[in-house]
């Protein structure tokens, strides 16, 4: 893990000298504010990290890194909007902040920026980090209008939510890491299998969030715990309880997630309640475990050291035992 702190700390020191310092401020203020929140960085530390496991210098992928983190950071702020979240890693986030337009046209400037990073590679690396970028924002995008759907819908299946997870959340991990097989020149079936290695862990982790909303600890997680139960969002936690309730139970967890009251506690107590009962919590690690392990299998057919390989089994493995 010596080494992921090293990518960690190299990219926050590079992040840290981007300081967007135009005018109007009202509109660069509030990027300069999300990209200082913190947050574990995760995306950028697996292009840094993917192009050293290839055999290039990390130092070069920075700027896709600076790409990868300022696209997440603005899908943030439009998720946030979207969700009417007043927290965003335990501060305001920028619409409560600031207000709802100058969030929407401030996260539209990010995601511009981003492109603009991808302009420093030579045409051929730029081409082809270009064309992933805009395949990856598009699902992103996609994933996005899936969870919108999800919350008018009663109908929805576990197949359903984890195509909706893996556009929304896991698509963008697993091209991180492909932008630094791409920028290490490394061949396109390794780029395609570390691609692979990124979408599973990227499930993994969104699972791994999801639990973690309604079982976090509100000091750690940054957000607040219970968000998706009081918005209700047909979760993995959701559709495994729903599915696994006696009847009289469902049709309670049914009722709890099609109403909104004023004080929200209660509500989410007794979500977590049928949660835990239908044994749903238990069912959502297990499958965090099984997306983690479907992710080290395709370790095994990377053409790498095998001390890299340890590496990336080693944090992963540390990325699912987080409770941030």
């Amino acid at each position: 893990m010596q080494n992921i702190i090293r990518y960690q700390e190299a990219f926050i020191e590079y992040l840290n000298k981007f300081s967007v310092a135009r005018e109007p401020h009202t509109l660069y203020d509030p990027i300069n504010y999300i990209l200082q929140l913190g947050g574990k960085r995760l995306r950028p530390v697996l292009t840094l990290f993917t192009t050293d496991v290839f055999g290039a210098d990390y130092t070069k992928a920075l700027d896709a890194a600076l790409a990868i983190e300022v696209f997440h950071n603005f899908s943030l702020v439009h998720d946030d909007i979207m969700d009417d979240a007043p927290l965003r890693r335990g501060k305001q986030t920028v619409h409560e902040k600031w207000d709802i337009n100058t969030g929407i046209l401030s996260g539209d400037a990010m995601l511009i920026l981003a492109y603009q990073y991808f302009e420093n590679y030579e045409p051929y690396i730029f081409q082809q980090l270009a064309k992933l970028f805009s395949k990856t924002a598009l699902e992103v995008c996609e994933g996005q209008q899936y969870d919108v759907d999800f919350e008018t819908r009663d109908n929805v299946t576990i197949d359903e939510y984890l195509k909706m997870i893996t556009y929304k959340t896991a698509v963008l991990v697993a091209a991180a890491m492909k932008m630094g097989a791409i920028i290490a020149n490394a061949n396109e079936e390794e780029a395609n299998l570390i691609y692979s290695f990124g979408l599973n862990l990227g499930i993994a982790f969104q699972l791994k969030d999801d639990y973690l909303d309604a079982f976090g600890n509100p000091e750690t997680f940054g957000k607040q715990v219970g968000g998706d139960i009081i918005e209700n969002k047909k979760t993995f936690l959701y559709l495994k309880a729903l599915q696994n309730l006696p009847e009289d139970d469902a049709k309670q967890l049914y009722h709890l997630f099609n109403i909104n009251p004023a004080q929200p506690e209660q509500k989410i107590q007794n979500v977590k309640e049928l949660f835990i009962t239908s044994g749903a919590d238990r069912m959502t690690l297990g499958a965090i475990e099984l997306y983690t392990n479907k992710a080290f299998e395709m370790l095994e057919t990377l053409s790498i050291s095998k001390s890299h390989k340890d590496e990336l089994k080693a944090f992963g493995e540390w990325l699912m035992g987080r409770n941030v």
